[in-house]
């Protein structure tokens, strides 16, 4: 009698199973850690990169210029789409944002703010980051920034948060026609609905109108109409605050000046500037 060993057949059962289990034990860790995120409250995001790889992004939709590279932001920003922008009015808000989908992937979270928009493209998908080359790398593990920069695209988590700036405000393009305002920073919020201002010796607030982004403007002639002026701030969520006299009588174009109102949106930085209609 001629045995027939059922030991390859066996060996190739065994190694089906092994990996059978191994893609069970994967999606159960990831469904773990998905649902552990979800907990806390992060959603699922879609997240690129634009501009240099360690570069600072741009300030450009909100008004904020090449402060995006300097104090308080440090390159720590992000453009989003449409559904983040909001058409200039979600410019300040703050967001956590991680990755744990990638080997490069810290699966840390690093804190950004929006400081512009990303157009076309990223509205095809539900929420779109576009990170600076700075910030997208700052998700990766200690000395993987580039590896993880060089994937282009990736799924991310990320969450609303309260800002912690520490610092704020400035004028611009000095010319006498009308007071345009951007306004950086804010903690708390970050976000703006509504721009009042009022004169010292007035109890009257005026509703300033939004320009674009988080710059607002109202035909105000500093020349002729002296200061010192206040700032009436309103968030998203109908949080206020006021920066009294924070547009001194000596005001400087292009100068920086500081809010001291340590309430929710402590330490504004405001850019103001005077621009041609």
């Amino acid at each position: 009698m001629v045995m027939v060993s059922n030991f390859p057949k066996n060996k190739y059962i065994l190694i089906f199973i092994y990996i059978v289990l191994d893609l069970v034990n994967f999606y159960s860790c990831q469904s773990f850690i998905n649902s552990d995120l979800d907990a806390t409250g992060f959603s699922l995001a879609v997240a690129t990169w634009y501009g240099d790889p360690t570069g600072a992004g741009s300030g450009g939709a909100c008004g904020l210029e090449d402060d995006v590279g300097k104090i308080p932001y440090n390159a720590m920003i992000t453009a989003g789409n449409q559904v983040l922008f909001k058409h200039g009015l979600g410019c300040g808000a703050c967001y956590q944002v991680l990755c744990n989908q990638n080997e490069e992937c810290s699966q840390n979270p690093i804190t950004v703010t929006l400081t512009d928009e990303c157009p076309g493209t990223c509205n095809d998908d539900p929420i779109h980051f576009d990170l600076s080359g700075n910030a997208f790398g700052a998700m990766a593990k200690f000395g993987q920034a580039d590896q993880l920069r060089s994937l282009g695209r990736i799924d991310i988590y990320y969450k609303r948060v309260s800002c912690d700036h520490k610092q704020n405000i400035m004028f611009k393009d000095p010319n006498p026609y009308f007071l345009a305002i951007a306004i950086e920073a804010q903690n708390g919020d970050g976000d703006l609905s509504l721009v009042e201002i009022k004169h010292t010796n007035s109890n009257e607030w005026l509703q300033m109108q939004q320009m674009f982004g988080a710059t607002w403007s109202i035909n105000i002639y500093p020349d002729t109409q002296i200061p010192p002026f206040s700032i009436r701030l309103t968030s998203q969520n109908k949080h206020q605050v006021e920066a009294n006299n924070v547009i001194p009588i000596n005001w400087q174009a292009r100068e920086i000046y500081y809010s001291n109102d340590l309430r929710k949106f402590r330490y504004y930085k405001v850019k103001f500037w005077t621009s041609f209609v």
